[in-house]
């Protein structure tokens, strides 16, 4: 799991007080040239996930938490370009909430994801037979579904069935309130793995990645 240090607590703070400047100037103080992997897990990371913690005990409004990330996503594009090696080695993901219409989770997920370098593609309310389109189309690795209401959240079957029929090896991650309720509702339903929140898909593609 992330931990927190000095470095990472004094980069939260300026995060938290809007300061993006000396937020960017930090991180670019530590810049090697070589090191923007080490530094978003040792710095970037430790600072969003205690941002995601305290937005979900009510300490800080959402809005802050959006804002912490998309300077977070700012930074880490000035260390870690798009068309660098290190970045197109990283998985390729897509998040879909399968149909549900709250979109509210999908989006915290996309700006968690962006914020740490990751690819991501927003596929919206896509329905499965499209996902299954796209993700040919677009060379998804990995899949993360959010949803709300328990009939969309067992799409997830329907949409790893038709990936074995069509013999797609992309993996799913699941996410939102019925895999909450039921922890175990992501294996029964086919699922690669689970994650409870924006910084567990984190760790979750990590995972999920090593494990194929």
């Amino acid at each position: 799991m992330v931990t927190k240090n000095a470095l990472s607590l004094q980069f939260e703070q300026h995060l938290l007080s809007m300061d993006k400047e000396s937020a960017n100037k930090m991180v670019q103080n530590e810049f090697t040239g070589n090191n923007a992997i080490q530094l978003i897990r040792e710095i970037i990371m430790p600072a969003l996930r205690s941002i995601e913690l305290s937005w979900k005990d009510g300490t800080i409004p959402l809005s802050h938490e959006l804002k912490a990330n998309n300077a977070c996503e700012e930074i880490v594009n000035s260390i870690l370009p798009l068309q660098s090696p290190e970045r197109k080695a990283m998985p390729t993901s897509a998040i879909t909430t399968l149909g549900d219409e709250f979109l509210l989770g999908k989006q915290i997920v996309i700006s968690f994801m962006k914020a740490a370098g990751f690819n991501i593609f927003d596929y919206g309310n896509m329905l499965v037979e499209d996902v299954v389109s796209k993700v040919q189309e677009d060379g998804i690795d990995i899949v993360l579904t959010s949803t709300r209401m328990p009939d969309f959240a067992y799409k997830v079957k329907d949409l790893k069935d038709r990936f074995s029929e069509e013999g797609i090896s992309t993996k799913i991650i699941a996410g939102g309130a019925p895999f909450l309720l039921d922890d175990t509702l992501w294996k029964k339903l086919g699922a690669d793995s689970m994650a409870a929140d924006a910084t567990e898909v984190m760790f979750r593609v990590y995972d999920v990645i090593i494990e194929s």
